[in-house]
């Protein structure tokens, strides 16, 4: 009997074996309650800390605040809470795009202590600090008013946690790493930018009394019917009301939301404020291009940067339709990206793209390894390859503003011949 109670209790602890060490496998270290992560959860910071959450990050950041000080630039809950694009934060908050939630949120993290001195003295010199997410971050300081800031985003309450293992900076806004933004400008699947054929009414033949045939199918990418000259919404002087697009009444491309991705892109970027304030708030090019977009057009935008912008003058934006004119000079009606129109100009030498200002064109040419556009003094560089491409739109930064060249009008100066009748000699 007592051998058979002693087999069974040799049973039981062979059964209790495997489950106790799996408990001691899944067993997360405990990090100090005086520690930086503890404080981020427990700060004013409940937006950031919600997110870290979410994305599953407490784990990574507890390995990494046991190897080495940990620095933290926490957003301020407005820019997280109302500040940011609802369309973007939901693109975070989707499962599918965790990977992207976690590169963001790391992008924020530094392995080392940074304290408020560590920052550099003028806005000549800048500091480059890898981040968690393996992405670098720029620490620079302006001149004028000694602000601290990181990326594009201006500390407002350093050292804002402090503790042993780390610290905690407060930022005003959150900061979007490149390949965040791009995986966001790019969500969309082939299907939803690809072209449908355009709809309409049957018609019937007047001659045969028959329904005509239909044309044959457009294939998926290929041109709009209509050329792009046709469906801009002419100005006053032209027409009354705007020319038909050729997409019908179903539009199958979301062209507004297209060119509000790649304003914000343009404002996040940094640079090219003054770009987008005309297209928003300055003229209504934004809702023509959304709706040039969403009938199937393509659009490259040469877009100059704050610099070129603040060299125009009052006399060039004060006259009507002075601002159109001089965006269309800068909108390609063909989609070109940075290596496709580096490729035209090496091979060819000189390149005339079409413009949306008729019948101006802007030449490229190859100069000192990249992209020149226009004419001598008044000429630009490419200076930003590829800021925003989603397959409908590319815009392309340059250095300068492009203004087509003069046009030399001669007048022909006619000549009026009179005739004289010559009078009759009588018989």
């Amino acid at each position: 009997m007592a051998n058979v109670m002693g087999f069974f209790h040799f049973l039981l602890l062979l059964s209790c074996f495997p489950f106790s060490l799996a408990l001691q496998e899944t067993h997360l270290p405990q990090i100090n309650s005086n520690s930086v992560l503890v404080a981020l959860l427990d700060s004013h910071y409940t937006e950031l800390a919600e997110l870290v959450e979410k994305a599953l990050l407490l784990h990574t950041l507890e390995e990494s605040v046991g190897k080495h000080n940990l620095t933290i630039f926490a957003p301020k809950n407005e820019a997280l809470e109302r500040n940011l694009d609802p369309e973007f934060k939901r693109f975070l908050l989707e499962p599918g795009n965790l990977k992207s939630l976690q590169t963001l949120l790391l992008y924020h993290i530094v392995p080392a202590r940074i304290e408020p001195h560590s920052w550099p003295n003028s806005t000549s010199h800048s500091l480059l600090h890898p981040t968690l997410s393996h992405h670098r971050v720029q620490l620079s300081r302006q001149d004028s008013t000694g602000a601290q800031f990181i990326g594009t985003a201006r500390v407002i309450n350093p050292n804002a946690v402090n503790r042993p293992d780390g610290v905690i900076h407060g930022i005003e806004q959150l900061l979007i790493p490149r390949s965040v933004q791009q995986d966001f400008n790019n969500r969309r699947s082939l299907r939803s930018i690809s072209a449908v054929k355009p709809e309409g009414a049957p018609e019937v033949d007047p001659k045969t009394h028959r329904l005509k045939k239909p044309a044959p199918p457009v294939k998926p990418g290929a041109a709009p019917v209509l050329p792009i000259y046709d469906a801009m919404a002419p100005g006053p002087s032209l027409a009354p009301a705007p020319a038909p697009g050729p997409g019908g009444p179903h539009h199958h491309f979301n062209g507004m939301r297209q060119v509000k991705d790649f304003i914000q892109t343009l404002v996040q970027y940094g640079g090219y404020n003054e770009m987008a304030d005309i297209l928003v708030n300055l003229t209504s090019l934004a809702t023509e291009m959304g709706r040039l977009v969403s009938e199937g057009y393509v659009l490259t935008v040469l877009a100059p940067n704050d610099e070129a912008m603040a060299k125009l003058t009052t006399d060039q934006l004060s006259e009507p339709g002075a601002p159109e004119q001089i965006i269309y000079y800068h909108v390609i009606p063909e989609y070109q990206t940075e290596e496709s129109m580096y490729n035209s100009v090496r091979r060819f030498g000189k390149v005339s793209y079409d413009t949306l200002r008729l019948p101006h064109k802007v030449l490229a040419q190859e100069a000192d390894g990249s992209v020149k556009f226009g004419h001598g003094d008044g000429s630009a560089y490419l200076f930003d390859p590829d800021i925003y491409t989603d397959g409908r739109i590319s815009v392309q930064g340059i250095d300068g503003v492009l203004f087509p060249p003069e046009e030399k009008s001669k007048e022909e100066k006619k000549t009026i011949k009179v005739a004289t009748a010559k009078p009759r000699r009588g018989k």
